[in-house]
């Protein structure tokens, strides 16, 4: 079995403020990443997060517990973790002074790559993210959103096998993030390993070969789609469009455990809890109140999977 990318035990991180109670951020937390893999860390705001992430890339010291990446501890060897990864974190790390270019050129330069090789990937990546056009100006002048993208494309300028992505497509348009996903995806395919965060469930959704679910500093869930997906026991999405709404449809709901009902215009949007059986047998009773044009039926998405664990009492895990 090879080594994981990244080892976490019974990590734990607890802030002491001066004069108010101690904070716990991270409460024994454990999970490994394995290499080539897109591994998302998902939780509410305030879940521990930005924090794990930030002990993972050597820049908050845990108070208690052990991680490493690629082998080597994030405590005791935190130069040869940091050889080996790149970072994109909420704070604006982008250097402001320096204009877009020499952001690029001056990151490669410190993981090894420089010349003629640096000055043509740096073109290359520019032009992938949409920033040519701004390569001469200084990032303090850029929006929020263009220094998010010197950010990220930052990654795509050294061969570093580990990236960490803390909210990597804020400020980024929906034919660029489909884009760097996309890119994402190629990179994970060719053995890199990335490990982001996002409140977009979507993204992780798509991305994500692996998720773990955090709540309050702890561990609440943790595995690939499928599997996280079966936690949200019975609940079905169904989509039915008619040729006209049955004037009857409330009562016909009546039998069944309908959590919402939504009706634009012609289309009835319903979120069941039931077996699948009764599922399908509402699906065909509606059918025979008048003509369906378009049926769809799915089970829980991440987000229906993400309230419903993120909602149970702390400690509790599925």
């Amino acid at each position: 079995m090879s080594q994981p990318a990244i080892l976490v035990e019974h990590l734990v991180k607890t802030y002491r403020p001066r004069r108010q109670p101690p904070v716990q951020a991270v409460d024994d937390l454990s999970f490994s990443v394995r290499q080539g893999s897109i591994f998302g860390l998902l939780g509410p705001n305030g879940a521990g997060k930005t924090t794990t992430l930030r002990i993972m890339t050597t820049l908050t010291r845990p108070t208690s517990g052990r991680v490493e990446v690629l082998g080597h501890d994030v405590e005791n060897a935190p130069l040869e973790v940091r050889k080996r990864i790149g970072v994109v974190i909420q704070e604006q790390a982008a250097d402001l002074l320096l204009n877009v270019r020499d952001n690029l050129l001056t990151f490669s330069r410190f993981h090894g790559l420089a010349g003629a090789v640096a000055r043509s990937r740096a073109d290359e990546v520019m032009t992938r993210f949409g920033i040519a056009d701004v390569a001469s100006r200084k990032v303090q002048d850029l929006s929020g959103g263009m220094r998010r993208r010197v950010q990220v494309a930052k990654m795509f300028m050294v061969d570093v096998p580990i990236v960490f992505l803390d909210e990597f497509s804020t400020g980024m348009d929906p034919i660029l993030k489909r884009s760097v996903m996309d890119l994402l995806r190629g990179q994970a395919a060719r053995g890199r390993t990335i490990v982001l965060t996002t409140q977009i469930l979507t993204e992780a959704e798509e991305l994500c070969d692996d998720i773990l679910i955090i709540n309050r500093g702890r561990r609440v869930a943790h595995g690939d789609l499928h599997s996280l997906k079966l936690l949200t026991e019975r609940l079905y999405e169904v989509t039915l469009s008619f040729e006209r709404v049955p004037d009857s449809l409330s009562t016909l709901l009546a039998g069944y455990d309908a959590e919402s009902v939504k009706i634009v215009h012609n289309t009835v949007q319903l979120r069941l809890r039931d077996e699948e059986a009764r599922v399908l047998e509402l699906v065909a009773l509606l059918a025979r109140q008048g003509r369906i044009l378009r049926v769809e039926i799915g089970g829980a998405s991440l987000e229906d999977v993400f309230v419903e664990l993120t909602q149970q009492p702390t400690g509790v895990e599925r």
